[in-house]
């Protein structure tokens, strides 16, 4: 029965991505809106800045980002929506913008159910995007920060989609293990072709889909080379499943990276993860 029930959230939700008119979850509505907005080549600061204030929460998060201690090295606090835009940058508002939604979703009552996997994944979730923020400028200069925060927040984005699905098959819901089998082989694709239908950048894209998977990682690293790191030195201190960053993967990265930028990461960023990762609600 449960590997019925399995294929038939997989099937339901592979027919809704790959038809031409998605019918997209509505926690992920306010994403559109700013999707739609920095689609478009003449948007100005003002424009964005007047689309953020009337939703509260975007405001809110926007800026506690733009005083957070990773962003505002001077200390010199911002107020204002449009002074925090200018600070953390536009693009820096579409991470904002999942934020909200995942938040949303989290408190909506189909997720009640699994509110103990929920917390979790968010406080993950927002620890990877902080550190992909952290990360990128150090271990990957060619890549861009803001866009390495953005796949930090969106990463398992599929794995809150499996969820809202879960979440309206009892059966499920009370079967734990069969569940975790679903998001653990399942998310990173689902949440690839989420992603692929929000048309999103193809970097953006294959960084989602590659993160859990092991790979060799070379002199110049990559967006998906600082996903993949982020996520593993996350899951030693906000890991959302029972499968953590072990003994050797830790030794692993410690030769990747070099021992010394490893614990500048785990240890001197520390105040700006966990800045970065308040500002963005977890």
């Amino acid at each position: 029965m449960t590997n019925q029930l399995t294929f038939k959230i997989l099937e339901d939700i592979a027919q809704d991505l790959s038809g031409d008119e998605v019918s997209f979850p509505t926690f992920l509505d306010v994403t559109f809106k700013v999707r739609a907005a920095l689609r478009n080549p003449k948007l100005n600061i003002e424009q964005l800045a007047k689309l953020v204030s009337v939703e509260p929460l975007m405001s809110a998060k926007t800026i506690r980002m733009a005083n957070s201690v990773a962003l505002n090295p001077t200390g010199r606090p911002v107020a204002d929506v449009k002074s925090a835009i200018v600070r953390v940058g536009m693009e820096a508002v579409r991470t904002v913008s999942f934020a909200v939604a995942m938040e949303q979703l989290i408190q909506s009552r189909q997720m009640k159910a699994f509110a103990d996997i929920s917390r979790k994944l968010w406080d993950h979730i927002a620890h990877v995007a902080a550190l992909c923020r952290l990360l990128a400028p150090k271990i990957a200069p060619k890549v861009n920060a803001d866009e390495a925060m953005f796949a930090g927040m969106v990463h398992d984005i599929g794995v809150f989609y499996l969820l809202s699905r879960a979440a309206q098959f009892p059966e499920m819901v009370e079967d734990r293990p069969a569940l975790y089998d679903l998001l653990m082989g399942w998310h990173d694709n689902i949440g690839h072709a989420l992603l692929s239908a929000l048309g999103q950048p193809e970097a953006i894209l294959v960084a989602v889909q590659e993160h859990e998977q092991d790979r060799e990682i070379g002199e110049e690293k990559s967006l998906s080379d600082v996903l993949f790191i982020a996520n593993k030195i996350a899951n030693t201190m906000s890991c959302w499943h029972d499968g953590g960053t072990d003994a050797d993967e830790m030794e692993r990265l410690t030769r990747i990276l070099g021992e010394k930028t490893l614990k500048e990461i785990r240890e001197e960023s520390e105040e700006a993860v966990i800045s970065l990762k308040r500002a963005l609600g977890a």
